[in-house]
């Protein structure tokens, strides 16, 4: 029996992402600051291993390692003449970890700049730098792209179009929030309801919020803030990807101290709320997954 295809899929019920890739190659023994990016091709089996750990824990797709697989990103460490290079080799690892039950997400990142006149992002240089990295993700064979982390609404909005440019797979878009007063809100100010009112129009199969620097209750109350923004459109799949818990600084590195079972019962909440993609971001790895998942399907 053929798989049935992505949207499919998320119609049937609650879908499980994976957990956080850099914290992963981290534990491996990957420095951090590098350009994790280019292990496609210079560690592959180093990333289907994480691929494959992440599956066997009970995810029905991984997200390849293409965070910072823009161009802008890879400038940084000289590799930004292999962009379309590292996105498809990325999503092939991914896609022979899957096999052919399980989806593959490619992973769209910020730039880590601004759009002019705030930053020195030119807004057509921009669409075409996020559409150079998707072309290469859909070679490898992605059944969706995730845009995620994003903070600014105009990149956001960049990024959306450069994929339904030159795809028709289903786009998702996620932001990352932070505590603001009585709700939430990223580091340029958007709220969920601004972040929704900027998409709504522009064809995404799903929104949401991934990362940020929330308590499990506060990403819980995200959630259903995330509800209410969306509750009159129709067709539209919600998704979760918290960190696991807030970060604690030790000796300068970020450290996350929330146990598998205890992040799963939130993220369990987070679901029942009404959030149907639910996963993980910095800090968890495949015991949080494996947690989550027997939760959500116990």
């Amino acid at each position: 029996m053929a798989r049935p295809g992505l949207i499919e899929r998320l119609e049937q019920g609650v879908f499980v992402l994976d957990g956080a890739m850099g914290t992963q190659l981290i534990a491996a023994g990957v420095a951090p600051g590098g350009c994790n990016e280019a292990l496609n091709l210079d560690a592959p089996e180093q990333i289907v291993a994480i691929h494959t750990r992440y599956l066997q824990a009970g995810s029905d797709a991984v997200l390849t390692n293409t965070f910072g697989g823009n161009a802008y990103s890879l400038r940084r460490h000289g590799r930004d003449g292999q962009v379309r290079e590292i996105n498809r080799a990325a999503a092939e690892l991914a896609r022979r970890a899957a096999g052919p039950d399980r989806y593959v997400l490619g992973d769209v990142g910020p730039t880590g700049d601004f759009l002019k006149p705030l930053g020195s992002l030119d807004p057509d240089d921009l669409r075409a730098a996020f559409a150079e990295q998707v072309r290469g993700l859909c070679d490898g064979g992605v059944d969706g792209i995730l845009i995620e982390t994003m903070t600014a609404v105009d990149e956001a909005v960049a990024a959306v179009e450069a994929a339904r440019s030159v795809t028709s797979l289903p786009v998702f878009a996620s932001f990352a929030f932070d505590p603001a007063g009585s709700g939430f809100r990223t580091m340029m100010g958007v709220d969920p309801a601004g972040a929704w009112a900027a998409l709504a129009e522009r064809g995404v199969a799903g929104v949401g919020f991934n990362c940020g620097t929330l308590s499990m209750e506060q990403y819980i109350a995200l959630a259903r803030a995330w509800v209410d923004v969306t509750a009159e459109t129709e067709g539209l799949f919600l998704l979760a990807e918290p960190n696991a818990g807030r970060p604690e600084l030790e000796d300068g590195q970020a450290v996350y101290r929330l146990s598998p079972d205890d992040f799963a019962a939130a993220v369990a909440r987070i679901h029942h709320a009404g959030v149907r993609i639910v996963g993980g971001c910095c800090g968890t790895g495949p015991e949080h997954i494996a947690a989550l998942a027997r939760t959500l399907r116990s």
